[in-house]
């Protein structure tokens, strides 16, 4: 399959899908676009401003973006053309200030806003502000977004329009005692969610009536948070079902057509973490009929621009329309490449007043597409969320088939005040087996120091046999929980010393520096590396290996090669280290078995990263030298991460349970409940509500209890 120049220079464009009348109307569309639209504001942040902004200075319109205090040095901020400063860190006070940013419009004489995702994508008092201003809302109309936001309304017109749904209660009751009555109806397990939800927020599965009470309450405290709405429905739970959406695009002109499905089941707290284009084993009939239905959907409530119509399917493949996202979707990028398109630049044209460009049975579906998330965040304890800096970053290279879709650079912060994903890496082949080969070599290149990722979880996710085959639902990880999430993973003893190689070739440059440095022939530093002519030396060496120590017994050969014995076994190691595109690279022989690893230390940490997976080795720190454990506190419970207190359900004096709720924190726009570790009584609480607190810090004491 052949590129064709003139597609080849349009970002994002992978290969050349369309003929040769369909690329004449692009440049004739194109053209009468750049007359409607000169100058876009982008209402968010991170990688999907960046993304929009690519587009919008591909056809030649000028971007404009705005940015809290906390995201002045940030990556949309450079590549804006300009950019205007809305408030401090928290979203409610920037990027979620309606007035803010339609000032920042008036005032920059942007004729446009492109909403992004999230924050006020799905806005319909924001959609409507705009309308009311005079300014383009590149979105669909705020009627849409009522009738979709809601989702009580949108099952009712999807039900009218033929689309399928699933058993629910959406009434107006929202009694705690009603909500359960038709929990209990409708039979467990259930779901509840929050009317205007989005993104897993404020939705909880319920599988017994005795937990119900609990879950409600924090859905609700969830939703309110997140959308200023704690209105619930119910619904029943398909077990072990798939998570299946269209794609649609909507015009003025009345037309709307589909750009085929994606899989988005494989999910951790209820949010997406990879997706694919075409969903597997999806029949053409099947695919048909999904992507009709979904058409009648948009059509149900006159939609304009681009939106995604999500459906739940059972595994004969009966599906059941569950919401519509309003918006453009964050795995927007696996349809572009299974279709050839821009799907920004069509909500560009077709927010100027333009007809969808291709007509259905122009829309060509070739290949398959992945895209995987990749988080600032812990798989080992729960996904937490965290935040922090990206001392090292890089990146496997990005080519027609290969993309990084970020915010982010080396040397930037992941901010705690929004949410960790730091990137999405979206690959496409010919085939499904292929692409799964492709996102798995490009996993691998994904290296990052500074912070926890889900990469390694990724690629272990991505290798999984059951994956392999696209068994795919929305309760793969917990069913494959130990072999995605092992609780005991031994480092080989091989790698351990190819972590000592790398430490002594980087004492050896480093003193071959001082050295030079000096001009001293005599410094104390001058047999470091234990090479001396015609004498053996040996030195044990101390590195630590998970929570143990390893003594390696290290022995400098003349040929410069090193014996390395690890309790009874003994291996012959030599090696170099490397510099290659500003990064250091280990080439290793242990016992005739040849490697190339990248290879970092930081914070007494050896890190080494390569086509195996990647490694973290520690270098132990003299007591006198090492800090209090945070992994426990005296006798109470710690901060999981930085976030805001939301709630206290205790006070001092108070006598609790092991896995008793304590208190409610919000984080990385998270909700995370404090439980209590052990039975006792609560001494002191050290945080009110609304307080902000440090990760790691004590929240709450326990008093110490005689036996």
């Amino acid at each position: 399959m052949g590129l064709e120049t003139e597609n080849h220079e349009v970002w994002n464009n992978p290969r050349s899908l369309g003929t040769e009348n369909s690329m004449l109307v692009e440049r004739r569309s194109w053209r009468q676009h750049r007359r409607g639209i000169a100058k876009v504001l982008i209402a968010n942040r991170g990688e999907i401003a960046c993304r929009v902004i690519r587009t919008a200075k591909r056809m030649g319109i000028q971007s404009v973006a705005v940015y809290s205090e906390a995201d002045r040095n940030s990556m949309h901020v450079d590549m804006a053309d300009e950019a205007y400063s809305i408030g401090p860190a928290p979203s409610q006070q920037s990027y979620l200030a309606m007035e803010k940013i339609i000032q920042v419009a008036k005032s920059s004489a942007a004729q446009a806003i492109h909403p992004g995702y999230g924050f006020l994508s799905e806005n319909m008092e924001f959609a409507e502000l705009c309308k009311q201003e005079g300014i383009i809302f590149i979105g669909p109309p705020s009627s849409a977004i009522r009738d979709m936001g809601i989702k009580s309304t949108s099952k009712s017109i999807m039900a009218a329009a033929g689309v399928p749904v699933v058993e629910g209660y959406h009434g107006e009751d929202q009694s705690d005692q009603c909500l359960k009555e038709h929990a209990g109806k409708i039979g467990y397990p259930v779901m509840i969610k929050a009317v205007r939800g989005g993104g897993g927020k404020g939705m909880r599965i319920i599988r017994s009536e005795k937990e119900f009470q609990e879950q409600l309450e924090s859905a609700r405290r969830e939703a309110k948070k997140s959308f200023n709405d704690d209105a619930m429905l119910v619904e029943k739970f398909v077990d072990t079902p798939r998570h299946v959406e269209v794609q649609v695009f909507g015009d003025h002109h009345g037309n709307a057509v589909y750009l085929f499905e994606r899989d988005c089941s494989v999910q951790r707290r209820h949010q997406k973490i990879i997706e694919e284009a075409p969903a597997p084993g999806i029949n053409p009939d099947v695919r048909r009929r999904l992507g009709e239905a979904a058409v009648r959907a948009a059509q149900a409530v006159k939609y304009v621009g681009a939106g995604t119509v999500e459906f739940i399917m059972d595994s004969k493949h009966n599906f059941y329309f569950m919401e519509m996202n309003t918006r453009l979707q964050v795995e927007h990028p696996v349809t572009e490449m299974i279709t050839g398109t821009d799907l920004v630049e069509w909500q560009f044209r077709i927010a100027a007043g333009e007809k969808i460009p291709l007509s259905q049975e122009e829309i060509p579906l070739q290949g398959h597409a992945f895209e995987a998330r990749i988080y600032a965040e812990d798989p080992d304890n729960n996904f937490m969320p965290g935040a922090g800096p990206l001392v090292h970053l890089s990146t496997p290279q990005e080519d027609v088939s290969t993309r990084i879709e970020t915010g982010v650079r080396q040397g930037d912060e992941v901010s705690m005040h929004y949410d960790p994903m730091i990137a999405k890496l979206v690959v496409w082949a010919a085939d499904r087996p292929s692409a799964l080969s492709k996102l798995r070599y490009s996993l691998h290149q994904y290296n990052i120091v500074g912070l926890r990722t889900n990469v390694d979880f990724l690629l272990r996710l991505s290798g999984h046999p059951e994956f392999e085959a696209g068994n795919v639902h929305t309760d793969f990880i917990p069913q494959h929980h130990e072999e995605l999430l092992p609780t005991h993973s031994v480092i080989a003893k091989e790698a351990v010393c190819q972590a000592a190689l790398g430490l002594i070739l980087k004492e050896k440059d480093m003193t071959s520096a001082f050295k030079l440095h000096t001009q001293d022939q005599f410094s104390p530093f001058s047999f470091s590396s234990g090479r001396r002519l015609n004498i053996s030396y040996t030195r044990n060496m101390t590195l630590r290996r998970g929570k143990s120590d390893v003594v390696i017994a290290v022995t400098y050969n003349h040929d410069g090669s090193y014996d390395m014995q690890i309790e009874n076994k003994t291996f012959r190691v030599l090696g170099d280290l490397y510099s290659e595109g500003g990064c250091t690279y280990l080439k290793s022989s242990v016992d005739g078995v040849a490697s190339k690893s990248k290879f970092i230390i930081l914070d007494n940490t050896i890190h080494l990263f390569s086509m195996e997976g990647s490694i973290e080795i520690g270098i132990p720190v003299p007591k006198y030298l090492s800090s209090v454990s945070s992994e426990g506190t005296q006798g109470g419970t710690i901060a999981p991460m930085t976030g805001t207190i939301e709630k206290v359900f205790v006070k001092a004096g108070d006598r609790v349970k092991t896995g008793d709720s304590l208190m409610v924190m919000i984080a990385m726009k998270m909700e995370h409940t404090i439980k209590a570790p052990k039975d006792g009584r609560i001494k002191k609480v050290l945080f009110r509500e609304g307080a902000q607190a440090n990760r790691h810090a004590p929240l709450v004491e326990f008093e110490e209890e005689s036996d």
